[in-house]
């Protein structure tokens, strides 16, 4: 899931992106993949599950995921899709008026 961010639809997770994070990523970046890195170990989401954060493609808005390690299919998402398909159709009608 482009930006911050298992490979969706909507873009790469930081966990993929921290694995090939170019060295001038910024501290905050670098900060957010460490964080989200010691999250995925503790299990706090079940060793078979992880945390992702990602830039849905259409509405460039951030996603939080928490995906099926072994799928890559998301278990739970903020916002869900549906929400990030209404600001999808409204940005396109606004841009149309």
């Amino acid at each position: 899931m482009n930006g911050i961010g298992a490979v969706h639809a909507a873009g790469p997770s930081l966990a993929a992106a921290a694995a090939t994070a170019p060295p001038e990523r910024s501290p905050e970046h670098r900060e957010i993949i460490q964080a989200v890195k010691a999250v995925n170990a503790s299990g706090m989401f079940g060793t078979n599950s992880e945390l992702t954060f990602v830039l849905d493609r259409e509405t460039h808005r951030p996603v939080v995921r928490i995906v099926d390690r072994a799928t890559n299919e998301p278990i739970r998402q903020i916002p869900p899709e549906y929400v990030l398909r209404i600001a999808e159709d409204l940005r396109g009608h606004a841009q149309r008026e």
